[in-house]
Order: C-alpha cells, then sequence, then structure tokens
C-alpha cells in the first residue's frame, strides 16, 4: 500500500513552521521531479519525502532538531512495515531519512533516491522560500536577522562570546554551501538559480540594515 498525502498530514499536526507539512508538500513535489529527471525510484523517494521529518520536535529544544532524522526513520518502518512494505524497500526508505540531514550526518546518501531527498530538502532553504525560511527561522528561536559576523565567524563557522547565530550567519554557513554539496545535475540547476536570489536578498537586506537603500 502507497503513503496518501491527506495521511502524511495528520504527522506534522503540532511541527513548527519552517518543518511544517506545506515544507513537506515543497520536498515531495521537487522530490518527484529530480527522480523522474534522474530515473529514481518513484515509490521509494515519495515515502520517504513524506516521511523524512515525520518526528521532528522543537528547534530550540537539545535533543530537537538534532536527532529528528533518527525518530524519523524508526517512525518511518513502523508505518511502512504496517502497509505490508518488503524490508529492502523499508530500509532504502530509511536510508534516505538517515541521510538527509546537512550538519554532521549520520549516514551520508550512497542511493540515488537518498541523494535525491537530500537535494530536494536543501532546495527548500534556497530562492525565495530559503528566504522566508531563514527568517521564519531566526524569530522562532528569537536570533536577529542579520548581525555582522566577526573575523572568528568568518574564520571558522564559529561565533564568539556574545555573537548572535544571526539569519545572515546561517546564509555564510549552511546556505550558500548547500549547492555544493548537492549530489544531481537536475538539483544543482535549479540551485545555481535559486542561490543568486538568496544572495541578492542579503546583499540588499544589509544596504537596508545600514541605511545606505
Amino acid at each position: 500500500m502507497k503513503l496518501t498525502l491527506e495521511e502524511a498530514r495528520t504527522w506534522y499536526q503540532s511541527t513548527d513552521a519552517v518543518h511544517n507539512f506545506e515544507h513537506i508538500l515543497r520536498v515531495y513535489n521537487m522530490a518527484v521531479r529530480l527522480a523522474k529527471a534522474e530515473g529514481a525510484d518513484l515509490d521509494i523517494v515519495r515515502a520517504a519525502a513524506l516521511l523524512h521529518d515525520a518526528q521532528g520536535s522543537d528547534p530550540g529544544s537539545a535533543s530537537g532538531r538534532l536527532e529528528h532524522h533518527q525518530a524519523s526513520a524508526r517512525f518511518a518502518a513502523a508505518v511502512l512495515a504496517e502497509k505490508g512494505w518488503e524490508q529492502e524497500k523499508i530500509e532504502a526508505v530509511q536510508h534516505c531519512i538517515l541521510a538527509h540531514r546537512f550538519r554532521n550526518p549520520a549516514e551520508k546518501p550512497e542511493t540515488l533516491e537518498a541523494k535525491i531527498i537530500f537535494d530536494a530538502d536543501k532546495l527548500d532553504a534556497l530562492g525565495a522560500i530559503g528566504v522566508a525560511r531563514v527568517v521564519a527561522f531566526a524569530a522562532l528561536v528569537g536570533t536577529p536577522f542579520y548581525e555582522k559576523p566577526s573575523d572568528h565567524f568568518l574564520k571558522t563557522g564559529k561565533e564568539i562570546e556574545g555573537e548572535a547565530h544571526s539569519a545572515y550567519h546561517e546564509h555564510l554557513f549552511k546556505l550558500r554551501k548547500l549547492r555544493d554539496r548537492m549530489h544531481t545535475p537536475s538539483a544543482q540547476a535549479i540551485a545555481d538559480e535559486r542561490l543568486r536570489y538568496l544572495d541578492e536578498f542579503f546583499e540588499r537586506l544589509i544596504s537596508e540594515w545600514q541605511g545606505e537603500k
């Protein structure tokens, strides 16, 4: 049995605004687009896209987002086993989920399907949607939209004492690196255009912040 969008929606009733069901739908649609372009297994891609954040939790908690991929992989196994999926396909979906994180993933994407889920999830952090999400996340966790990064942060990616990890810090630390971490040619082409938009947004934000525009 296949998963449905209606069923998946029930798993995201209490998620934060950055990782809600709208995020899942965007990743799902992009993952299907990439899978068709790259020749991946659509059943595995669709299931993994719908389940990859199913057990997300409070992004401000100590263990929240850090371990959500592990909890989601366990949840996926239970859901798919109940639907009668073969163990081999369940494990393929689990690998996609475990390998989708940017920060210190427990696994790196090895299969084409896992690479597509990684790429689709990261594309949702770029472009106009990327702007909305990074600003919303900063507001969610109580950090500024912009703060001038210290020289230490620019060199090491780590803040000095008292330095906030602003939305702009996240852009430098993570978002600008996403394109080079992507695996599929289809995603890389989309990322090039979306990253240009994101760069232009932050250039404009800084100019307005400093009263230059």
